[in-house]
Order: C-alpha cells, then structure tokens, then sequence
C-alpha cells in the first residue's frame, strides 16, 4: 500500500514537472501573438505577407494556364451532380460560375437518370447570402423521416465548421416562420419527430467539452425556448463530444446516445421505455446501424464473447432483442484478411451493403437477410478502383454507386434490381490519358513493413530519375488514400510530363484498424518512416531525384510532410503544407486540438518526451538547409488552428530560411469556401511545384 501511494506521488511530480515545461515552454514561445486570429497585429501581418508570396507564385510561368483550365473544370456543368435519395426525391448541392456559394435543388429519380434532367431550386444561396448580408457557406441539410418536407438547414459565415442550423419547409419553400433556430456554434443537431429536435451546443458555461464540442444532450420541443430543451445525457469535459440521433428505418425508429471520450472509443445507448439501455460492445467498436432487428457491428479489436474470439476488422450482426437478453452468437457477415479490409456499410430496405479494400482496390458486396439466414452475392464493379456508396432509400432497393481509378474518369451507376450496374453519369475525359500508365508498388519501411503506393506516370515516361515527381500522402485517423479520376491533377501536373504518387502508409485505414494503430501515440514517428521511405524509393527506382521530389500533405498530412521535410530536408526538393498542425505541444490547446490527443498524445503529459521528438516546431534546426516550403491556411478554419502555419513561417523567415505563405481569409479547414477560390488555391500550389521541381 505505501509502495503504491509514493508511486502515485511520483507519478503526479512527473506530470507537473512535464506541465510546467510545456507551460513555460508556451510563455517563451515569442510567436504566440500570431494565434490571436483577428488580432490586428497578426492579420497585418497575414494580408503583407501572403500578398507577396503569392504574388511572385502568380508570376509563375504555369499559373495562368492552371488556374483557367482549373475553373473551366471545377465550374463545368458536366460535373458529377452526386445524389442525395430523400423520399421521392433526389437532392443536390451545386456550384458553378453563375452559383458561386451554390444551389440546393432538387429533382424526380426518372428525370435525374436522363442526361440532362431538370432541376426545381429550392435555396439559392447565393440569393440567401446577399438578402441577408452574410458570408453564408452551405454546410448540409437534415431531413425529417419519412416525408422530408422539412429539413434542418446549416450555414456556416465564412466556412467555419461552427454553423447555424434553421428550419425550413421545402413545399413553401422558406425557412419556417417560427421553426426551430439553433445559434451560431459546433452543435450536433437532428429531428427526433416533427416537433422535436436532438439537440447538443453552446448553452453556456459548461456546455462544451475541452475540444469545444457539445456536452450536454437535450431535447427541444417546439415552440419552446432553446435554453428550456431538457437534458438527457452528460458527458465528461474531457470527452471529445457527445450526441444523440433517431434512426429510421422500416421497423421503425431507434434513439440513439453516444458518448465519446476520445476518437475511435465510446460508448452507445438506446433509449427503451424512456431509459438508457447501455449496448455492451468494446468501448473501441463501431455500431454500424439496425438492420431489419439486426444489431450491426465492426471491431477495431479482438473481442472474445460467447465463447468465441471474433477478429479486428469484422464486421458482425444478431438480433437486437436477443443481443439485450444476453445472447452473443453473432454472424460474422466480413471476415478480414491480411491486406483486405472493411471499408463501408450502407443499406437499403432489403440489402445491407458492404465495401471492401483489397490491397487499397474496391469491391462490393450486398448481403441480405431471409428466416434469419445471411447470403452474400458480389455486385461486380468495372474495374480495381475506388467503390463508393453514395445514394440509398430505405424504403426501396435503388441505390448508388460510384467508381474511379487513376485513369478512368469518375462514373455513377444505379442498381434498380439488387446487381446491374447501370451508367446513370460520368464525368468527361478532361485530359488526353494516351500513353499514361499506373503502377502499384511496394517500399521498404525502417521497421521492414511493406508500404504500398501507386505511381501514375505521365505519356513518354522513362525512369532516368528527373522526373518532376509530387508524392502525396495522408497517414492518420484511420482515413484511407485510394485510386480516384482527379482532373486537377491530370491536367495540372500528370498532363504536363509530372509523376503523381499516393502513399499508402500506416495511420490511414487501407489495411483495416491494425494499420492505423500502427501509427498511433507513441508510434507516430512511423507514418514518417513510411512516407520517407517510399520516397527513398522512388529515387532508388530512378522515378525521381531529390531535387524533383516535392510532397504535399493537408491537416495531418500537413504534419506528415512538415514533419518529413524537418527530418530529412535533404530528401525533398518542394513541400507543400495545407492548413496544418506543426506546433505539438501546443496543439491540444488550439481549436478542436484536445479532440485528437487518442491519435498524437497529451503534450501535457510524459507523451511529451515522445512527441517532441517530432514536432516540425521544435525541431526546426537554424544550422539546417531545408526546401523552399509552401504553407497554407485560411483565417476561418476553426478546426486546425491557423497559428500552426503562421508561427511555423514566421519562426523560419527568423531563422533566415526561405519559405512562401498564403492564408485564405475565409473557407473553413478546407481551405476554400468556393469552386473559384479552390481553384486559385491549387493553381498556386501546381505553380509552385513546377517552379521548384521541374
């Protein structure tokens, strides 16, 4: 017992000791005014600096070419218009050069499958934004079951991933006098019946987690005031969020809670007679819905129940009522291999749909359900591509797919009878793919794991190692990189005589959970490994040089190659580094930041010792030769905190190291709040890379 308590003690010293390190870390840290986001002094800085830099990249010989070509394609109205199946309706948002903030439209399923179907507009945004006089950015719509006459509206000013969400009835086509308002917040909001909403957000002083997301869930009738909604549910300040939905379905409706403490762990209720009914799953599972009675589940670890061990990745299913009795004999409707994995689960009234990777290609399945037997039929796709499910109605069997690949422009097909893909859209040819070629290959990483990639390779392609070579890569929250038909790319950078290659490294999903854990906390470094050494492989294969080797990463990605080219500088002749995370031991700090310490660690904490081995902040090293990096952000992203990019710039131009920078004054964590300011932003970026690289 004494052993045990001095144990603690020094457990709780060590802790303060790493606090007030990163503690006084922060208070000498001389760039910290340039976290003020409107701070006079940090946006004067912004608007000269970005001015420049982006001035001399609009001098770049390419620009003007690439920024044309770009918005003739993101405004074309041979598009994709991708559906949105709500009732007899097929929804979707569009933007083109007459609809800059967009359109939300819609139009009968017939009529959607002609070539050149007719749409009925139901907001104007556009319109919207200038009656109002605000930056309003479409964010989404939630519709009420099983009409859908009225949806929840959200509208973010600038692009903000803080929204406001109104009512608003699509037979009159207005925002419904009235209706339901939720103020300006990061809420989780949605229709549990027609004169109630679940809904969790900013209701004052600790309403919110550390992560600046919803606490509380409550419920809000009609017709009374926001702050009278009652609570239901209460998370922990510590946890990420917490929220609460009702999904619909033919047998009818399930009200759900979930509670999550971090990313990929929670914890799931279901509301019976008016009580929270725990559902005893691993905390680290992923209910994956109800299908017909059928509780539905995915593992992300081992779970030994029932006598049985079910493996990571599965994907399982048993009767709800019998799995709340106690039962545990599942079915196991996937079954994972080594390099092939669950990729998505989508339903209809009568098929549950499910996606796999098998080694990063796509392939589909429909399983259905007949006397409590499962049977599986594979619905054939064209080609080794990206299999997406866009569209479903629970009320029939219709539905969507999409598939893409490298060289094959995206295309959407309707299945009517459960297996026929039929062409209902595709996207043009927008470059000449004669004589381009794409290969899958594998590099070594520094712990001999095997680390696929793909490599597109340009007409006239031979590998004499000048080839100017863009290496993009991920490699974090489970998210997978696959094969997909980028115009931009294609015309931009592949059409031009440049080598486009997608990493596959661990912290993404492509091999299932066991990948991304790979990569997790204290093995963060490996993603870098990973991604270093596919470079190190392109330049043993002669693909490229260092000199005409350039990376770019976004988000996590922008960690990934701000990290990367901090490391090995030498290894890389550009970077481009979009909307990123660079100062780690601040991050949990910024923004959403506290939200993704189950991914990075607690720089709070001893993960510190861990993490500051490969914070691209503090490892800038002022006796170091580094590329000329490109660093982007937007001022509105209140995601990824816009201080990681501009300290990490400021920091460099101080040391003396070349850099450019370009901060977006609005468009959220995507960077862009419209088609033509995304096409400026990847103009710039193409130029830059053949300034640099060619």
């Amino acid at each position: 017992m004494r052993l045990g308590k001095i144990a603690l003690i020094i457990c709780v010293l060590l802790t303060a000791v790493s606090c007030f390190a990163a503690a006084e870390s922060a208070v000498t840290d001389p760039y910290l005014w340039l976290e003020e986001v409107d701070g006079e002094k940090a946006l004067q800085w912004v608007e000269e600096r970005s001015a420049a830099d982006t001035a001399e990249l609009e001098a770049v010989t390419e620009f003007n070419g690439i920024h044309e070509k770009l918005l003739e394609i993101y405004n074309s109205s041979d598009r994709i218009p991708y559906p949105a199946v709500r009732g007899e309706w097929i929804y979707n948002f569009w933007q083109d050069k007459d609809h800059v903030r967009g359109i939300w439209r819609r139009t009968g399923l017939e009529q959607y499958l002609t070539d050149a179907p007719k749409w009925e507009t139901v907001i104007d945004v556009d319109a919207l934004a200038k009656a109002e006089d605000e930056n309003w950015v479409w964010k989404g719509a939630g519709g009420l079951y099983p009409d859908y006459e009225r949806f929840l509206i959200t509208l973010s000013r600038g692009g903000g991933d803080a929204t406001v969400a109104r009512e608003f009835d699509t037979v009159t086509k207005t925002f419904v006098t009235d209706g339901f308002i939720v103020p300006e917040a990061k809420s989780q909001v949605g229709w549990k019946d027609e004169n109630t909403l679940w809904i969790g957000t900013d209701f004052g002083e600790g309403s919110l987690t550390s992560s600046g997301y919803p606490r509380l869930v409550k419920e809000w009738k009609r017709g009374t005031a926001l702050e009278s909604a009652g609570t239901i549910f209460e998370g922990s300040i510590d946890d990420v969020s917490v929220s609460a939905y009702s999904m619909h379905t033919p047998e009818g409706r399930y009200d759900i809670v979930t509670s999550t403490p971090e990313f990929f762990k929670g914890t799931t209720y279901l509301m019976r007679d008016g009580k929270l009914v725990k559902l005893e799953i691993p905390e680290d599972a992923e209910m994956q819905g109800i299908f017909k009675g059928q509780l539905l589940v995915s593992l992300r670890t081992d779970w030994t129940t029932g006598g049985k061990t079910y493996p990571q990745d599965a994907l399982l299913a048993i009767g709800l009522d019998a799995f709340l009795e106690g039962g545990r004999e599942f079915s196991l409707l996937f079954q994972p291999e080594d390099r092939v994995a669950l990729s998505g689960v989508m339903r209809t009234r009568n098929h549950l749909l499910v996606t796999t990777m098998d080694n990063v290609r796509g392939k589909l399945y429909k399983h259905m359900l007949s006397d409590g037997t499962w049977s599986r039929e594979e619905v054939l796709m064209p080609g080794l591509g990206t299999v997406r499910v866009v569209g479903t109605n629970k009320v029939n069997d219709v539905f969507f797919v999409s598939y893409t690949d490298f060289l094959t422009p995206s295309s959407l097909y309707v299945v009517r009878d459960g297996k026929t893909l039929q062409k209902a859209k595709s996207t043009p040819e927008y470059f000449d793919a004669t004589g381009m070629k794409v290969d899958q290959y594998e590099a070594t990483s520094a712990d001999g794991t095997k680390i696929p990639y793909f490599i597109f390779t340009p007409k006239d392609y031979q590998a004499n190692g000048k080839n100017p070579t863009l290496l993009y890569g991920y490699g974090g929250f489970e998210i997978s990189m696959r094969p997909r038909y980028s115009a931009t790319t294609g015309t931009a950078w592949v059409g031009r005589g440049g080598v486009h290659v997608l990493a596959n490294i661990r912290g993404g999903g492509e091999f299932g959970p066991k990948w991304h854990q790979a990569a997790m906390k204290e093995k963060h470094q490996t993603t870098f490994d990973d991604f270093i050494a596919v470079a190190e492989d392109l330049i043993a294969r002669k693909v490229t040089s260092p000199k005409h080797l350039g990376i770019v990463g976004g988000s996590n990605g922008g960690l990934l190659v701000g990290a990367c080219f901090v490391q090995r500088p030498e290894l890389f002749g550009a970077v481009v580094c979009q909307v990123p995370l660079l100062d780690m031991q601040r991050y949990n700090k910024l923004l959403a930041g506290a939200s993704w310490m189950a991914e990075y660690g607690n720089p709070d904490t001893e993960d510190w010792e861990y993490i500051k081995t490969w914070s691209p902040y503090h490892n800038l090293d002022e006796k170091k030769t580094y590329p000329k990096v490109f660093f982007t952000t937007s001022t509105r992203d209140d995601r990824v905190h816009p201080g990681h990019a501009r300290k990490m710039v400021k920091k460099m131009t101080d040391m003396g190291k070349d850099v450019y920078y370009y901060e977006n004054t609005e468009g959220g964590h995507g960077g862009a709040a419209n088609l033509n300011q995304r096409a400026y932003m990847w103009a710039l970026t193409y130029a830059y890379m053949w300034k640099m690289v060619r």
